[in-house]
Order: structure tokens, then sequence, then C-alpha cells
């Protein structure tokens, strides 16, 4: 019999994959960008997801006009600071799990895999969000603040695997943004692509589900095994 790929971890995006948190994001950017005397566009918000928050700050900035947010007394340090303390409150106040996340998420701890989470969501809001998911759930946990290349770079899923002692082509990722799946890939994973807030159904070299209601250990074992060796 033809040697397979086994799977060794499984990989958890956090925004808009295990919790319903994106739109949380979008209400305080719509907040923000009202203070700064412009508008949050749905295209640029878009673009926002599965970025950092300086990342997504920048986009803001060019989107309403650098002379806008100057008159508005808030610098991008200033706006930075003012979003993250706003979604910190929005967190504190309750999250929901997406669809089918915290099955999936039980399902494969008690099959004794190993599981990581990977976010570029700075760590005190990631901090607020384990009273949700529970930090019991992860054997690794790398934020925004514990890489020097964030997404879409390879670092992020490169360090989850590295902590877990596999290699990325054993795990899979699980995703929801452009961005995030373009680390995953580049890192060597296999990618489960679920979308949230944007469209993923262009993106090639991914498996596509509708929602992790779709999708068990056993499913994730197999899409492994399918892949080359």
């Amino acid at each position: 019999m033809t040697d397979q790929r086994r799977l060794a971890a499984v990989l958890f995006d956090m925004d808009g994959t295990l919790v319903d948190s994106e739109k949380l994001w979008q209400q305080a950017l719509e907040e923000l960008a009202d203070r700064l005397g412009g508008d949050l566009a749905p295209a640029v918000r878009a673009s926002m997801v599965g970025t950092t928050t300086p990342e997504a700050i920048a986009m803001l900035v060019t989107a309403i006009g650098p002379e806008v947010i100057a008159a508005s007394g808030f610098d991008p340090e200033a706006a930075a600071t003012w979003l993250e303390d706003r979604v910190g409150v929005l967190f504190a106040e309750g999250l929901t799990w997406r669809p089918g996340a915290r099955e999936l998420l039980g399902a494969v701890r008690a099959a004794g895999l190993p599981t990581a989470l990977v976010t570029a969501t700075a760590k005190d809001l990631v901090d607020i969000m384990m009273g949700t998911i529970g930090r019991d759930n992860f054997d690794s946990i790398v934020t925004d603040d514990d890489v020097v290349d964030g997404t879409p770079h390879a670092e992020p899923y490169e360090s989850a695997a590295a902590a877990i002692g596999v290699s990325p082509r054993d795990c899979v990722a699980i995703e929801d943004s452009p961005t995030g799946i373009a680390s995953a890939l580049a890192a060597g994973c296999v990618v489960v692509a679920v979308p949230a807030e944007v469209e993923l159904s262009h993106i090639d070299g991914v498996t596509h589900v509708r929602s992790l209601t779709d999708v068990d250990v056993g499913f994730l074992a197999a899409t492994v095994a399918a892949q080359p060796i």
C-alpha cells in the first residue's frame, strides 16, 4: 500500500473561524471611522479581514484621507489604541461560536490531536477571548505579538507547528480569510477554507467547506491523506 500523509495537528484561526468576532471588529471600525470623520466602505472592510490592527488602521487612513484623520485629532497610533480598547470591551460583553466550531474543536481534542490557535489579533485581546474559547483547548497559541512577520507570511503557522513539534505539512489549518490562507499555504499546511465575512471560492490549493458543521476529524484526516507525499 502506498504511504500516506497522516494528520499530526489542527491549527485554528480565531476571528471568524472559531468565534463570530468579525462583526464586533466591524462595529468598532465603523465607530472609529465616524470619529475620524469618514465612513468604512464595504470593500475597505473586506480587505481588512485577517489583517493586524496596524494594517487595518493604515487601510482606514488611506481610505478616509490623512488630512481628514489629522483634523479629527487622532494619529494612527492613537486610532489603533482606541480600536483595540473598543474591541476589548465588545469581546468582554460576549462572543458567540461560529457554527460547528465548538463541536469540531472538542472532537479534535477528544481524538488526542494537538491543536494550536493562530491569529493576527493582539495578545491582550486574545486573552479576553480565552474566556469563551478556553486556553486549555490549545497546546500552542500564536498571536500577532509573537511573530516578526505576520500574515500573509509563513511565520505564524510555522511557529505554531514548531511549538507543537510537528511539520506544517502534516497539519490542517482552518481559516476564513485570504491573508490567513496565504500564511498557512506559505508554511506548507493543508488548508480548509470556511467562509465567514468574505468570499473564498476563488482561492485555489485549499479544501473549501460551507461551514464547520460539515467537518469532523475523519474529514480532516482524509484531507491530509489525499495530499501528495
